[in-house]
């Protein structure tokens, strides 16, 4: 499997005179689970948006790397897949239905979508809901069958915009679980929440407030650094959460 990594340098992005991103830059690497942390309005998912060049910034750039050579979005755009806040899953369609869609969509050949396939239900432990319509999913059911859809084609990279988020705790446990056996598998994560509880299972946070990134790296570190608990404390700390 390839190595990719996505270096961003210097992002700014304005809304009718507003800024949304200030001067924002990070790293990501292939492997590793990174959690983009902060409240609502800290520009987490408008930093999806511009990575993915379904929006323009206002300044600074975007770089994509495939085994340490710079290549671009569109080169590895079938190596990356996103899974938005809103998810466009049919209600009308069972969990096999949609799994069966995404197999034709993504061009996939019968024995691997059926090796695949297995290895995703037994994961998320679906294999008994088959023939349930989405519609009729729990909110941890339908988030689990949105990141099925995702992985099912095997991505080096995948983005995750608040895919906890209304999620009940049990479930919310198998999804990290989901992502963690990712990370094993080699797959860049990058993930977005509003949960201060779960930065510190990621493997590196980036914490962002009001458009700003306040901090970047190992969850234990941060917090031994700041000589707080929890990063709800580290928020409290820095002024943010007001």
């Amino acid at each position: 499997m390839s190595k990719i990594s996505i270096d961003i340098s210097h992002i700014e992005k304005n809304f009718k005179g507003v800024k949304a991103l200030k001067d924002v830059s990070m790293s990501f690497q292939s492997g590793k689970l990174y959690g983009i942390i902060g409240p609502a309005g800290a520009g987490k998912t408008t930093l999806f948006r511009i990575i993915l060049q379904l929006m323009k910034q206002n300044q600074g750039t975007v770089f994509y790397y495939k085994d340490s050579k710079k290549v671009r979005l569109k080169d590895i755009k079938d190596s990356i897949a996103y899974m938005p806040q809103t998810q466009s899953l049919y209600a009308d369609l069972s969990i096999e239905e949609h799994l069966e869609f995404f197999k034709d969509l993504y061009g996939i050949d019968q024995a691997i979508y059926e090796k695949k396939k297995q290895e995703l239900l037994t994961l998320t432990r679906l294999e008994k809901f088959l023939d349930r319509p989405a519609g009729k999913l729990s909110g941890g059911m339908y988030k689990k069958l949105g990141l099925m859809c995702a992985l099912l084609r095997s991505p080096q990279v995948i983005l995750l915009d608040e895919p906890t988020n209304g999620v009940d705790p049990i479930s919310r446990r198998e999804f990290w679980d989901m992502l963690h056996q990712s990370v094993e598998n080699g797959i860049l994560v990058l993930m977005t929440t509003a949960y201060m509880d779960e930065a510190e299972r990621c493997g590196e946070v980036i914490l962002m407030e009001n458009g700003h990134v306040l901090a970047q790296g190992e969850p234990s570190n941060l917090l031994k650094k700041e000589r707080v608990k929890n990063f709800d404390e580290f928020f409290l700390k820095r002024g943010g959460l007001q």
